[in-house]
């Protein structure tokens, strides 16, 4: 059953864009973390006559990245070398751009991603539409910073630049991660802004796509549930089903996936066009980039969830998939973060 089937589950359950919990990751500190003796096992693996991507694989994939963090500046003071080059030096290809991420703070890694999504010729906007809609206000804050010191610049101005109409619209209020962050749910608007929702689109000619920018780009987590619910309670059809058929284009997606992730990240990321997993390692070719970015970014987040979910959606596990689909040691260390079902 999908969380649209029964979106009253949704109102007392929790959020990956208002919790900050690595409850459900796959990836947690490790227990008596040994810094020094890290950094002896990669500086052994990278210096000898040839590279152990082995340990490369289960040194990097089973510590947190606040503890890579750690790894990675006493590996600096002992070899004088950072980590990150002597990593870039020695692998090459997916494997290396995954270890790269997983020694790479979070927010810079998204900084990097939304670098690389707007630079050259024409933008990336699948890419700037799932980290805009998956990530809370303190993930953009501290995304921004990132962006202004590596770049010089503020996020906002050169996404300016790359994006526009009602997409870009959607797209800068919600990278400028002011998204009310009350508790609080207020029925009464949430009926009412239900009821504007469907006049602005199923019930009209044409739809009104900005009424849909103002309430959806806005509000809580809780009163956009809310919402989510009285509009099925009204329409009969789910918010997502009725902006698929009135929309189309980049802010049809973005709105899409936005309305999703507040229902449901780990859904989202199982099952949403371009944006998913199944996407990634399903069909023509399997993404690595989007694949190793969704892994990475959820692994203490919510990926335990996500792994749930794609076992329900698709009646089999994630490793599994991941175990046909990519292989050498980009697919192992992709395994290692997702883990087997218990």
């Amino acid at each position: 059953m999908s969380v649209w089937d029964d979106l009253d589950l949704l109102l007392d359950s929790p959020s990956s864009l208002t919790v900050a919990s690595s409850a459900r990751g796959t990836v947690k500190d490790k227990a008596n973390f040994k810094v020094e003796e890290d950094v002896s096992a990669l500086r052994k693996a990278i210096e000898g006559i040839g590279t152990t991507e082995k340990t490369l694989v289960e040194v990097l994939t089973q510590r947190s990245n606040a503890q890579r963090q750690l790894i990675a500046q006493a590996y600096e003071k002992k070899t004088g070398r950072k980590l990150v080059d002597d990593l870039e030096g020695d692998t090459h290809g997916d494997f290396e751009d995954l270890l790269v991420a997983l020694v790479t703070p979070p927010a810079l890694f998204d900084c990097r991603e939304v670098i690389n999504a707007i630079k050259g010729a024409g933008t990336t906007e699948c890419t700037l539409t799932e980290i805009f809609s998956s990530r809370s206000n303190r993930q953009i804050k501290a995304l921004s910073e990132a962006y202004l010191a590596e770049t010089g610049k503020a996020m906002i101005h050169d996404l300016k630049s790359e994006v526009s109409g009602e997409y870009g619209e959607a797209l800068l209020i919600l990278a400028e991660g002011k998204r009310d962050e009350s508790t609080n749910v207020d029925t009464a608007k949430a009926k009412a802004e239900a009821k504007a929702l469907y006049e602005a689109g199923e019930k009209k000619w044409g739809t009104d796509e900005q009424k849909f920018i103002d309430i959806l780009c806005h509000r809580s987590v809780p009163q956009l549930r809310q919402t989510l619910v009285e509009y099925k309670n009204i329409s009969k059809k789910t918010l997502q089903e009725s902006i698929e058929s009135e929309m189309s284009g980049n802010l049809e997606t973005l709105l899409v996936l936005f309305t999703h992730c507040t229902a449901s990240s780990s859904e989202t990321f199982c099952f949403s066009p371009q944006n998913s997993l199944s996407y990634c390692v399903q069909g023509a070719g399997t993404t690595e980039s989007t694949l190793t970015r969704i892994v990475v970014s959820r692994s203490e987040i919510d990926l335990l969830d996500i792994r749930a979910e794609y076992k329900k959606l698709f009646g089999y596990t994630l490793y599994s998939h991941l175990e046909s689909e990519v292989s050498g040691s980009y697919g192992n260390a992709l395994k290692h973060l997702c883990g087997q079902d218990d």
